[in-house]
């Protein structure tokens, strides 16, 4: 899989995406030979992992806030994050079999490709067996408190989905865990209500941001609402 990242997309697309796929950070620019040289191979070898291997390519010149965070000296960089965090590295161009070698050390282990099985199966006595060995492991923690969230143990949900980093999903299957114990038919009707006390009631301030989230970003609702809450607060 290969994305163009920019620098307002690298935050989910790179940073929370490698918490459950490694991404390979390709940094490069159009007036790089070396680049349009490594930029191929890359693409080559990421794509024969089928998936299990993202790569964000980057142009330098249109996002310097990436390059900057790296420190970007030369170019082409390449580097590899998982968790968040950057894992391994190189500069300059590089022959395809020191590319595969990289690619493959990001690769994931036999018991790794078990629990992506147990997760895929999705019933609950399977994600119990995945998260028995990979107790971090976000895809598992996020269907396991779906699960939950459906079968009436939104208490529990929310546990479990303390053992990972704050994602995008994370954050939506919270907030449906948190409003499964107090249910709203009416978003418009509650959110409106909720907005007089925002600012100074903690419990209310959650329960509308956990309805925003649950409307999500498409709804063209949720951009008014977050303004009109940001007004309250600040």
């Amino acid at each position: 899989m290969v994305i163009d990242v920019t620098d307002a997309t690298f935050q989910a697309e790179v940073i929370e995406r490698s918490h459950v796929t490694p991404v390979v950070v390709d940094l490069w620019a159009e007036w790089c030979g070396p680049c349009k040289t490594l930029g191929p191979i890359i693409e080559n070898v990421v794509a024969a992992t089928n998936g299990q291997v993202v790569l964000a390519k980057v142009d330098v010149d249109a996002n310097p806030q990436i390059a900057a965070a790296f420190r970007v000296q030369s170019i082409p960089a390449v580097y590899a994050l998982a968790n968040g965090q950057v894992v391994d590295g190189f500069m300059g161009a590089q022959p395809e079999q020191v590319v595969a070698e990289f690619i493959a050390k990001l690769l994931p282990s036999e018991e790794s490709q078990t629990v992506r099985k147990l997760i895929e199966a999705g019933d609950e006595e399977s994600l119990k067996v995945a998260l028995s060995i990979e107790p971090g492991n976000h895809d598992a923690v996020v269907a396991m408190a779906q699960l939950l969230v459906k079968t009436d143990r939104a208490d529990e949900a929310l546990q479990i989905l303390a053992r990972v980093p704050e994602t995008d999903e994370v954050r939506r299957v919270a907030a449906a865990a948190r409003l499964a114990a107090d249910p709203v038919d009416d978003f418009d009707a509650q959110l409106t209500a909720l907005l007089d006390h925002v600012k100074g009631d903690d419990a209310a301030r959650q329960k509308f941001l956990d309805i925003l989230e649950t409307m999500g970003p498409d709804d063209p609702r949720t951009p008014r609402y977050r303004k009109q809450l940001t007004a309250r607060l600040f």
